[in-house]
């Protein structure tokens, strides 16, 4: 499989500035992905977008992750109806170092990370107003839908504050692509509108085209909502809020009809390997084979092969009739 190919086998591709996805394939992309700081925690939602990033990574591209150490500080007001309470710095720098152990568990040395603090932490307002606001038009900014609910009838309005922060993301596409050459930024769906921002940004001031993709929202197909959550909230990858043993639970519960779609996801299993798993799945449903292989392959990309094996093992003697005294072997 090309590059393109396998992104659009996954489900990884949404939406993008390239006039045609296929594209991907005629480019050495060096692209960055931003992390929200506002949690000490990625959840299983975050994690759709960091396994596209693997696939890229996997093909020899260069990965920038960026931890939001400034940006989390400001809040994306994207997809809420009322301002976000500020989070004291010192949280923010916990926030930031806790998920930055979890990323570089995940892609080991592959990665180079970097915060934006470290730049707009140097930058004074004279100098991001002339530089940065100067090339942003308020007219689309207004007519985003986001702000146009907020400072609409009704709305709760928005401060300056929360109403910069597409341009805080904007400046982070500039600054990483006249310092690293990025000329990609991966994302969720949800932040199409900032990272446009951010392609704009880069044009007017450089003239140079850089790009997007985002992957789509992870629905749960049998409920119809966003992926990610448990009975009892949001699965975390930090195993001290959700731990390995219902982290590895929820991915064994998941739904026959999207547990196809989750490992194609979810898992660095490729395409012949999954297929294989799907074939058995479907010669005996209820033998739940998908689901299991579901739950250790994720459980082991993001705990480790032996806190895996350990929750598949419990697993087995609680709920498959296995005998207990194989939990000490």
């Amino acid at each position: 499989m090309t590059l393109f190919e396998e992104l659009n086998w996954r489900g990884f591709i949404n939406q993008t500035t390239l006039a045609d996805p296929k594209q991907l394939d005629d480019t050495k992309w060096t692209f960055y992905h931003g992390y929200d700081a506002s949690a000490d925690s990625l959840t299983v939602g975050n994690l759709a977008a960091l396994m596209m990033d693997k696939v890229f990574v996997r093909r020899g591209h260069k990965a920038i992750i960026l931890a939001g150490g400034a940006t989390s500080m400001i809040g994306d007001p994207g997809g809420k109806d009322t301002e976000r309470p500020l989070q004291p710095e010192d949280k923010i720098e916990d926030n930031v170092a806790a998920v930055r152990k979890q990323i570089e568990k995940l892609f080991g040395g592959e990665v180079t990370m970097v915060n934006n603090l470290e730049w707009f932490g140097r930058m004074n307002v004279l100098e991001f107003l002339r530089d940065v606001g100067k090339h942003f038009s308020m007219t689309p900014l207004v007519q985003r839908d986001y702000i146009a609910r907020r400072i609409g009838e009704g709305g709760a309005g928005i401060s300056y504050t929360e109403f910069s922060y597409t341009l805080l993301q904007g400046y982070d596409y500039l600054h990483l692509h006249d310092t690293y050459k990025v000329n990609m930024q991966l994302a969720g769906s949800d932040q199409w509108g900032n990272s446009i921002s951010g392609v704009d940004l880069v044009r007017r001031v450089t003239g140079d085209e850089v790009h997007i993709l985002t992957c789509p929202l992870i629905i749960n197909e049998a409920t119809g909502k966003k992926f990610g959550k448990s009975e009892e909230g949001a699965v975390w990858l930090d195993p001290a809020r959700t731990s390995v043993y219902k982290f590895y639970q929820f991915w064994l519960n998941a739904d026959d009809e999207g547990v196809e779609t989750y490992l194609k996801i979810f898992t660095e299993l490729d395409k012949p390997a999954i297929d294989k798993v799907m074939s058995e799945f479907k010669s005996d449903k209820s033998a739940r084979h998908a689901q299991k292989v579901l739950a250790y392959e994720v459980t082991k990309l993001v705990h480790g092969k032996d806190n895996a094996e350990t929750a598949k093992k419990v697993s087995a003697v609680l709920f498959g009739g296995e005998d207990f005294l194989q939990l000490s072997e």
